[in-house]
């Protein structure tokens, strides 16, 4: 199912980095990671992700600036934030920056794997 589907996860935290990329290969998706948000936008640009999971706390850039930059050149990539920040405010900014999805850590990877799955049937849709 989502076999050549390309994903790109943004997160300074390697043990992340390493466990959500283990699990979407074992899903077939081709991961795309990045440690920053400057990585970010570079790797949205040349490699067209499907969809984008970003952490919001980041040195360089952080996920909401990550977003805005990517929205800027017009990109609309689905785009979940995935924090440990649980904060209303964090929320707001994330979705006016252009995020499409707001997921709290600790981790869950099958209701992850589900949010994603239906971020991407929506960006079908909308074709």
């Amino acid at each position: 199912m989502n076999a050549n589907k390309k994903i790109l996860i943004v997160d300074d935290e390697p043990d992340i980095l390493e466990f959500l990329s283990y699990n979407f290969r074992k899903k077939e998706f081709d991961v795309f990671t990045a440690n920053s948000g400057l990585q970010g936008v570079k790797f949205a640009i040349s490699e067209s992700p499907d969809i984008i999971i970003s952490d919001l706390l980041m040195p360089e850039m952080n996920g909401i600036e990550m977003c805005r930059e990517i929205r800027k050149i017009g990109n609309h990539i689905p785009i979940l934030f995935l924090t440990a920040v649980n904060d209303e405010y964090a929320f707001i900014d994330a979705m006016l920056s252009g995020g499409d999805q707001y997921v709290s850590k600790p981790i869950r990877f099958p209701y992850l794997l589900m949010m994603v799955n239906q971020l991407m049937e929506s960006k079908a849709e909308n074709i």
